[in-house]
């Protein structure tokens, strides 16, 4: 298969299980048919708009799962300034 987004394998490893027949077929559709692999980062992340023929359930899913990966990359890099505040 291409190589796939990191996104694409963190959603892939935590969504698929639970995928019924008909997602994973969207799934399937979704890594394999645009050219690019990137564009559905971009479009995951709302960087650029989906296409209609890939704004489906799963691609919604995906977007939820980018929102998420983002928030919690943020929680992961405390900020160190407020971490070093002096108490009140």
């Amino acid at each position: 298969s291409s190589h796939t987004h990191p996104l694409c394998s963190l959603f892939a490893k935590e969504k698929l299980p639970k995928m019924s027949e008909q997602q994973l077929d969207l799934y399937d559709r979704l890594i394999n048919e645009p050219s690019n692999d990137w564009d559905i980062y971009y479009w995951a992340t709302e960087a650029k708009p989906t296409p209609a023929v890939f704004e489906n359930e799963v691609m919604a899913m995906l977007r939820d799962f980018a929102k998420n990966e983002k928030r919690e990359q943020r929680l992961r890099q405390p900020d160190l300034e407020y971490l070093f505040e002096p108490p009140r």
